[in-house]
Order: C-alpha cells, then sequence, then structure tokens
C-alpha cells in the first residue's frame, strides 16, 4: 500500500494578506514543512496543488469581473498563472514535493482530482501509476479545496486522512461542517502528531 501526501493550495493568494486570505495560513505552510521534515519517510508520493487561472478570461464565471462577488460561485481575481499570488507560500518547503499539479486553467476547480500534473495526465493517473492507496491532505482552504479534495479521493476509491491541524479554512463554521462531512464520507481526522515514518 502506498500512501501519498496532497498539499492543496498553500499559495500566497490564499494565505494572510493575499486576495483570498485565509487565517492560519500561513501557520499551515510552516506546519506541513515541519511534518515534512521530521516524517517524509511516511509518504511514498508527496504532491501538490495550486490554482493557476488564466489572467486573459473569467475562468468560466469563477472570477468576478463585473459585480460583486457571492464567495460561493464567483470569487475575487485570485492565483493567475505567473503571479507572485499564485506562489507557493515561502512557509512551505517544496523540495520535499515530488509532484506539482496545476487546477483552474480556465474554468472553476475546487478538488486537486480537477487539476493536471505538469508533466501531462491525471491526478488518478498517477496515483495509479505510483500504486497510491491512502492519501493524507493538508492545506487551504478547509470548507472548500480541502474538502473537495478529500470528498473526490474517496470517490476515487482511496482511503483518506485530513490532517486536522494543517488544514485552515475561510469560516470556522464552514470548516467544522466540512471536516464531519468527509468523516462521515469516511475520511479519518488525525493530527500530524499521529502521523509516523
Amino acid at each position: 500500500m502506498g500512501r501519498a501526501l496532497f498539499i492543496v493550495d498553500v499559495q500566497n493568494d490564499f494565505t494572510e494578506g493575499g486576495a483570498l486570505g485565509v487565517e492560519g495560513g500561513q501557520a499551515v505552510a510552516a506546519g506541513i514543512s515541519a511534518l515534512l521534515a521530521e516524517h517524509r519517510g511516511a509518504y511514498d508520493l508527496v504532491a501538490a496543488s495550486r490554482d493557476w487561472h488564466d489572467a486573459d478570461n473569467d475562468n468560466g464565471g469563477h472570477f468576478a469581473r463585473d459585480e460583486a462577488p457571492d464567495f460561493v460561485d464567483t470569487w475575487p481575481v485570485h492565483c493567475v498563472a505567473g503571479t507572485f499570488g499564485a506562489e507557493y507560500n515561502d512557509e512551505l518547503t517544496t523540495r520535499s514535493i515530488d509532484v506539482h499539479i496545476r487546477k483552474g486553467q480556465g474554468k472553476p476547480a475546487y478538488s486537486i482530482f480537477e487539476g493536471t500534473v505538469e508533466e501531462g495526465g491525471s491526478v488518478a493517473e498517477l496515483l495509479d501509476a505510483r500504486g497510491i492507496t491512502a492519501i493524507d491532505i493538508a492545506g487551504l482552504a478547509t470548507d472548500y479545496c480541502v474538502r473537495a479534495s478529500a470528498l473526490d479521493a474517496l470517490q476515487n476509491g482511496r482511503e483518506v486522512r485530513v490532517i486536522t491541524d494543517l488544514v485552515a479554512g475561510v469560516a470556522p463554521e464552514s470548516s467544522r461542517e466540512a471536516l464531519a462531512e468527509v468523516a462521515r464520507a469516511g475520511a479519518d481526522l488525525v493530527r500530524s502528531d499521529q502521523i509516523e515514518g
């Protein structure tokens, strides 16, 4: 059984001071780096996703260009490909990342499974090729992309753990609801100090 760590969208625009910064985002980035420094051996694969939106369009209605964003389906401009906002947060140590995944290229995308590997191919294909049957998930934001990624990983037939002290969300209530939902769907909720290897 191979195990992967999915690092979801730990980008400047989703951490404090960014276009859609969440409270605790920078601490999540530092915590993931600490986890990898101590327990890199727990993972056969470390994959990190980034929103990588087009600059010249509304990305399938994802960007609110002509009216105020509703923060459900439409959002302020964020994580535009090649900009500072789309880069990984500096607190995230990227040398431990094996595979980089880009999502939201011209369309809305929340789950890491909606992205593509830089070399081409889908995330599901990557997992099958590497023999990955179990996935730990950390990153941003709990109530959106972490939630969607965990649910899709379960749907994809993987064993899933969400590392609850290495996620941060847009709002406390919706984050609690998201964690409860993924637990009901079959994910385990764990803390980073429970990771071994």
